[in-house]
């Protein structure tokens, strides 16, 4: 079967990743998780005194943009892949409410989304890749064969957050959250460079009420219907 790209985008806490992460195990394919690239650049600036609060030292930033170098391995224990920060695991740092809050500055800036968007691209040349983000469909992947757009309302991916991080033993306040999500959908929405927004020919999945294996089934169905459209 021809191997195809799917790209899968939408807002922050709808679920991307992991809707992403289970229909690649399941088909084969290769699991690339955007959003914890820029996650990881955010780490890196709070780690080396690039952002204070709001402020981003930006000329900073675009010297040492060269020196962040991002990778992912797979995780034996669960089987997915884990994200590395020059060579560090980072995959439970980059999760916090901490990096959450400063993510969207960060990757709004131009120079940093070209960076990442090139690395992405390189990962996705041999095809057979699943990647989410906020512009896989519109800038990174715009000939993929299959896109999907997920939503869900704000209070309820809010929740899927705080469950997330309450699981984790992190501490978590549903208010705070919720505020964080607002933020970065209107930021996300409003960047200047490759904002976020539904594609033409993306599938649009507001998941608000369905169940992850619901999700799954109707994920793996589309891509039933492309690939065998593409034999």
């Amino acid at each position: 079967m021809k191997k195809i790209t799917i790209a899968i985008d939408g807002f922050s806490s709808c679920g991307k990743s992991t809707m992403a992460k289970d229909l690649a195990r399941e088909i084969g394919y290769i699991y690339i998780d955007s959003g914890a690239m820029y996650r990881a650049v955010t780490l890196y600036c709070m780690q080396n005194q690039i952002i204070e609060g709001e402020h981003i030292d930006v000329e900073k930033l675009k010297k040492h943009i060269n020196d962040i170098h991002i990778t992912f391995q797979l995780n034996p224990e669960t089987g997915r892949p884990d994200t590395y920060l020059n060579g560090k695991n980072v995959e439970n740092e980059i999760r916090t409410m901490e990096v959450s809050s400063k993510v969207s500055l960060i990757s709004a800036i131009d120079f940093v989304r070209t960076a990442m968007v090139a690395e992405q691209q390189k990962m996705g040349e041999q095809k057979g890749i699943v990647m989410d983000g906020r512009d896989i469909g519109t800038t990174v992947f715009p000939n993929a064969e299959l896109k999907i757009f997920v939503t869900a309302s704000p209070e309820i991916r809010a929740q899927r957050r705080y469950d997330e991080l309450k699981e984790k033993g992190m501490n978590a306040n549903f208010d705070e959250i919720l505020e964080n999500v607002k933020q970065r959908d209107y930021i996300d929405q409003n960047r200047e460079v490759s904002p976020l927004k539904q594609a033409d020919d993306a599938l649009l999945l507001d998941n608000s009420n369905l169940t992850i294996e619901q999700q799954k089934e109707w994920l793996f169905n589309q891509f039933n219907r492309v690939t065998q459209s593409k034999q």
